[in-house]
């Protein structure tokens, strides 16, 4: 993996000097390694190796970023056995972002991410040309959606080492895309890069404990005009109406607050947004996150009351998610 990073790092030092972040540049390359260093060091990093280097090294016949699973390659690009294929993979446990097809193996994630995607394309500013972050990535799966859209430079944050792996396992055979991950958290950005023409929020407004601040830092990575793009649980309720729960949400232990729509809305002006545009509101159903060969722990099935599927185990209402649009 430390191949893999360097040459990571090469190119990701080529596309910052020739973008809109290349002021940021040492900054970013600092982050970079940072975050490579945590995963060099990790654990499970064997287990995870071991799975990236048995894949067939091999350049793929194709590369799709806009079928619902990000396609590379096909079976008959390798001599190698999909059960083989399948295993190296599944040493990458677990995946929960997805669905991707690697050389003609269907690795069904925990997430439907291709729902939520499918959700937002058409409402959110075309992507072309354009340079955005993603905050809170997981393992690359909408940064490849990005790159079907034709984006010109795409960063996305994660500071979980796995997430980086999966990302590295496909490009690893896209290796010039203008795509790239930085092992790291929002607290680690440089201050007021106001840079970016999109950044996306999905995911995470509900495990900050200051949700406010988390739009503020949003704005500020993002240049005059830009649009920012958040998916976050939200409750039914005027804009009053806030849940803060006493413990545990849907067994996840560091949700803080769970708004309703119009006090998202109410949180989005606060932070100095306007065009503010609710794209969608859909309860999160078990057939968009559920257990798979692929992710074997609890999931949705589990965080919901077993006679009232319309509670978490604690009592609280179930996910709903909004998606949001707010420009700077």
């Amino acid at each position: 993996m430390k191949a893999y990073k360097d040459k990571e790092g090469i190119k990701f030092q080529q596309a910052l000097d020739h973008s809109a972040l290349a002021r940021f540049s040492d900054e970013l390359m600092v982050l970079h390694k940072k975050g490579w260093k945590k995963i060099l060091n990790h654990g499970d990093l064997g287990r995870w190796q071991g799975g990236f280097e048995a894949l067939p090294d091999v350049c793929p016949s194709v590369c799709d970023f806009n079928a619902s699973a990000v396609k590379i390659g096909t079976a008959t690009d390798t001599y190698m056995e999909m059960e083989d294929i399948e295993a190296a993979l599944k040493q990458m446990h677990p995946w929960r972002k997805g669905p991707f097809e690697v050389f003609g193996v269907h690795i069904n994630t925990e997430w439907r991410s291709d729902w939520k995607w499918d959700r937002l394309q058409a409402a959110i500013s075309p992507l072309a040309g354009r340079t955005i972050l993603d905050v809170g990535c997981g393992s690359g799966y909408h940064l490849w959606r990005m790159l079907g859209c034709d984006a010109r430079l795409i960063v996305g944050i994660d500071p979980t080492p796995l997430f980086s792996m999966h990302f590295a396992t496909i490009k690893r055979y896209v290796p010039t895309s203008p795509t790239f991950i930085l092992p790291v958290g929002i607290e680690d950005m440089p201050h007021k890069m106001q840079s970016f023409d999109t950044v996306f929020s999905m995911g995470i407004l509900y495990h900050r404990k200051s949700p406010i601040d988390h739009l503020i830092e949003l704005r500020e990575l993002l240049n005059d005009g830009g649009e920012l793009v958040i998916d976050t649980l939200v409750i039914e309720g005027d804009e009053g109406q806030c849940l803060m729960p006493h413990g545990r949400y849907a067994k996840m232990r560091n949700v803080w607050f769970i708004p309703s729509v119009a006090m998202l809305k109410l949180w989005l002006k606060r932070a100095g947004y306007k065009s503010i545009n609710v794209i969608d509101v859909n309860p999160t159903t078990c057939e968009e996150q559920r257990s798979t060969d692929w992710m074997t722990f609890e999931s949705l099935p589990d965080f919901l009351d077993p006679n009232d599927s319309t509670r978490t185990i604690e009592g609280y209402p179930a996910p709903i998610r909004a998606v949001v649009t707010a420009t700077k």
